[in-house]
């Protein structure tokens, strides 16, 4: 069974000879770049390859065919081409990170000092323009910097939040042709993350690719509005989705069966301890453009419909399955009331768990790696008995991961199969 046979019949609940892998086909299954070169190292013996950094934001690395052969990864990605700040990953340069850790960024990675030892970053490397994005001294990652102007009530416009979304040529999609093809080529599996089908995903709501952001930005006047505008969020969904739709026709009329899931939205709706947002408001709010994009995706392609979400999210599962989503990521088992033993009874026969492997909150990055081990061990043997599950961990490996923990990880996926 090859990857791409291996994943299919995962999505289709039919048998598999092994668990199905994915780490880095898309910007919630990553690794960070400072661990990943630590990886490279104890595997390839690699002590001077310096990693890629394909997606500036969260500073996740490239996970390249040698690697994949190594670790078993079964999902190629099929990304849009531009970062999250609005620049392409060519023209490679060499970078150093806080730790030490010595990177490969694009060209249009450019940063300046923030006067206390950290540094920002620019929509399309623009430093002549207001900086997007910000690191802290010692700092992993890059936070979203708002620039949202002031919000004048009467001239409040759902244009304005919708000047980020476009209609796609053929010419704009010829990179996730290629990167399509190459998975088919090569027998991996392929999910794609389609651009604009986000609804109110909240790190994309200040638009850091964007030289201007007119609108509503700002995080907390965001989640205002979802509840005292809800009228305008509304209109700003309705245009956003009118796109998404003519978008999605010519993604599944020119990549096919080539593509076997879509990533389609990471609109966070939990937190630790329960929802962040109640499920009538989730019914009234986001489900009824879910249903229409999910609606319209299976009734034209044989693609499935991946949703991440964080958090508590057990008591909008079965919403998400009536919206048309047919995955659930990252499913993060050590919230409130996410128990995966219940997840799997309740919910096992309706959708795939892609994700839950591993806790990077507490057992990857503090457990032992014997805690690691057995915790792997015994995910897989839950959410893929018999089949169903693609492995993954609970969101993004982060930096400063002791690299026994990851080592044990990788090991326990390996020794399942046996």
């Amino acid at each position: 069974m090859n990857s791409r046979e291996r994943l299919q019949n995962t999505l289709n609940r039919e048998p598999v000879d092994r668990v199905c892998v994915d780490f880095g086909a898309t910007h919630v299954t990553g690794i960070s770049a400072s661990t990943l070169s630590k990886v490279r190292r104890a595997l390839l013996g690699e002590d001077d390859h310096r990693v890629k950094i394909i997606e500036p934001f969260q500073m996740l690395g490239e996970i390249d065919e040698k690697l994949m052969d190594v670790l078993g990864v079964d999902v190629l990605p099929v990304l849009p081409p531009k970062t999250m700040f609005g620049f392409e990953n060519t023209d490679w340069k060499e970078f150093t990170m806080f730790d030490g850790t010595e990177v490969l960024v694009p060209g249009d990675f450019n940063v300046t000092p923030d006067g206390s030892g950290g540094w920002y970053l620019y929509p399309e490397g623009d430093t002549s323009v207001s900086p997007s994005g910000h690191m802290p001294k010692d700092g992993f990652y890059f936070d979203a910097i708002c620039r949202q102007g002031p919000v004048v009530e009467e001239e409040l416009d759902p244009a304005d939040n919708l000047v980020e979304f476009g209609e796609l040529t053929v010419e704009d999609i010829l990179p996730l042709a290629e990167n399509a093809d190459k998975a088919y080529m090569a027998g991996k599996g392929a999910i794609l993350s389609a651009p604009g089908t986000g609804f109110g995903d909240i790190a994309l709501v200040p638009a850091m690719w964007m030289k201007e952001t007119p609108g509503i930005r700002e995080i907390e006047e965001w989640y205002v509005s979802t509840a005292m505008r809800k009228d305008h969020v509304y209109k700003i969904f309705e245009g956003q989705c009118e796109i998404a739709l003519k978008n999605l026709r010519l993604l599944i009329d020119t990549l096919g069966d080539k593509v076997q899931a879509v990533f389609t939205t990471g609109t966070d709706f939990g937190m630790q301890q329960g929802l962040f947002i109640s499920p009538k408001a989730y019914r009234d709010l986001f489900q009824p453009f879910h249903k229409i994009i999910n609606d319209f995706i299976h009734n034209n392609s044989n693609w499935k419909i991946f949703i991440h979400s964080c958090g508590a999210v057990k008591e909008l599962i079965p919403d998400f399955i009536e919206s048309g989503f047919d995955i659930l990521n990252p499913v993060q088992c050590s919230a409130v009331g996410m128990d995966p033993v219940e997840l799997k009874e309740r919910f096992g026969k309706e959708i795939i768990f892609w994700g839950g492997g591993v806790d990077t909150q507490k057992t990857l990055p503090f457990g032992t790696p014997e805690e690691v081990y057995n915790e792997v061990l015994e995910r897989i043997r839950l959410f893929n008995d018999p089949t169903g599950m693609v492995f993954n961990t609970t969101h993004n490996i982060q930096a400063k991961t002791p690299i026994e923990n990851v080592l044990a990880m990788f090991k326990a996926i390996k020794d399942s199969a046996q």
